[in-house]
């Protein structure tokens, strides 16, 4: 929602999930223990730990500042729409809303994720971690359902931001928004390069296949173009048949 939000109304796309191992880098950095812990393990070990480790070594409380700090850090034009599971009630500030899945729908949804039962332990746990700190800060919540579409749910989370997106400054230039899009691009580049440094990982960051977001500027565009991270272009990456940015 979020990136199909700023790519309508011509704001910055910030996603937690690019930028993963950049907030784990931190962590390291500053001896963050349960960071320290989560890259000795192999990933074998690392799911088969008890559920209050898993939730430590997800540094989801922690990510929250970082991702704060991420935020400050960017120019204050256009605005930036922040999305992402460590966005927690502390760090999200007035304007913010949770994406809930009602439980069939979170049932639904790890299913067909094929996860294993590690995995789904830490995605439980962290949906109840988001709800009750939702509840507990009174934050605002749109329950969400498998039979909703995504252009009926874009329209409401639009309807709930109203008057922010009202006031809020934007990109207006072709050029300006092919260049908003390099940044979200840039990103997913940068988080899937982090993860094969890794000397777990398996694989190489150059044979991963991402969606990214067509570089085009055209006003509302919101087409995603599938490539390997190692073909990804130095100039301005565009879906087929959709021109360059101009000013």
């Amino acid at each position: 929602m979020a990136r199909l939000l700023a790519r309508r109304h011509g704001l910055r796309h910030y996603s937690a999930d690019a930028h993963t191992w950049e907030h784990r880098d931190r962590a390291l950095k500053a001896g963050h223990p349960a960071a320290v812990r989560f890259e000795a393990l192999s990933p074998a070990e690392r799911w088969s730990r008890p559920p209050g480790e898993l939730l430590a070594m997800s540094l989801h409380h922690e990510r929250g500042p970082m991702i704060a700090d991420d935020v400050r850090a960017l120019p204050p034009v256009p605005l930036t729409v922040v999305e992402g599971t460590p966005v927690t009630p502390p760090a999200a500030g007035a304007h913010a809303l949770w994406l809930l899945p009602t439980r069939e729908e979170q049932r639904r949804r790890l299913a067909d994720r094929g996860l294993g039962s590690g995995q789904l332990e830490l995605y439980r746990l962290l949906v109840r971690e988001i709800e009750d700190q939702v509840a507990q800060y009174g934050g605002d919540r749109l329950e969400t359902t498998g039979d909703r579409s995504v252009p009926h749910t874009l329209a409401l989370v639009e309807s709930h931001f109203a008057a922010v997106l009202a006031a809020a400054p934007r990109e207006s230039t072709a050029a300006g928004r092919g260049r908003l899009a390099r940044y979200a691009n840039e990103a997913l580049v940068r988080q899937y390069e982090g993860f094969y440094a890794r000397p777990w990982a398996r694989g190489d960051a150059g044979d991963a296949v991402v969606d990214f977001d067509c570089e085009c500027g055209s006003a509302g565009c919101a087409r995603q173009v599938p490539l390997r991270v190692a073909d990804f272009p130095g100039g301005p990456l565009l879906a087929p048949g959709h021109p360059g940015p101009a000013d």
